[in-house]
C-alpha cells in the first residue's frame, strides 16, 4: 500500500483530486491538520468527494499525531522543489509514503531535516522560469510512478 500524506493542505480542489487518485489506486490518504478548508466544502465535493466513500483516509490533529499513528507509512519521501533527486530515481517499497506540503509555502524546514536529503524528491521542471506544478498534478504523477513500480 502507498500512503499519501497531505501536510496542512490549503486548497480543497487539490485535496479532492488527490483523494480521488488515492481511491482509484487504493492508496491511503493521510490529512495532517489544520486544513485550510472544511472537508464538506462544496469545491472538495466537486473535485472528488463522490469518491470519498471509497477512500481509505486517516485524519491527524498534527504532525506528531501522524507520526505516532500505527497505520502510517514505513518510510517517507518528501516531494519538494528543494529535492536533490527526481521521483523517477527512487526505488519505492510497499508501505512507503509520499508527503506533500502546503500549496502556498511547501513543507517547513524542520520536515526537510526530519525526512533527510536522500528522501527529498522533486518533479523535474524543464522551464526554469516556472516554480512548480500544481500540488494535485505532482501528487498524481508520483503516485502513478509508485504504482508502476509496485504493481507494474
Amino acid at each position: 500500500m502507498l500512503h499519501v500524506v497531505l501536510f496542512q493542505p490549503e486548497i480543497p480542489q487539490n485535496t479532492g483530486n488527490i483523494g480521488r487518485t488515492c481511491a482509484i489506486t487504493e492508496s491511503r490518504l493521510h490529512l495532517v491538520y489544520p486544513l485550510g478548508f472544511e472537508i464538506r466544502d462544496k469545491h472538495l465535493k466537486r473535485s472528488g468527494m463522490d469518491y470519498w466513500h471509497n477512500l481509505d483516509i486517516r485524519h491527524h490533529d498534527n504532525w506528531e499525531a501522524f507520526k505516532a499513528s500505527p497505520d502510517g507509512p514505513d518510510r517517507l519521501f518528501l516531494m519538494t522543489t528543494k529535492g536533490s533527486r527526481s521521483y523517477w530515481d527512487m526505488e519505492y517499497k510497499d508501505g512507503d509514503g509520499l508527503v506533500l506540503g502546503r500549496e502556498g509555502s511547501g513543507a517547513p524546514g524542520w520536515m526537510h531535516d526530519e525526512v533527510g536529503e536522500d528522501r527529498r524528491i522533486r518533479v523535474p521542471i524543464y522551464n526554469d522560469t516556472l516554480r512548480s506544478l500544481n500540488l494535485a498534478t505532482s501528487a498524481g504523477i508520483a503516485i502513478y510512478e509508485v504504482m508502476r513500480q509496485l504493481r507494474g
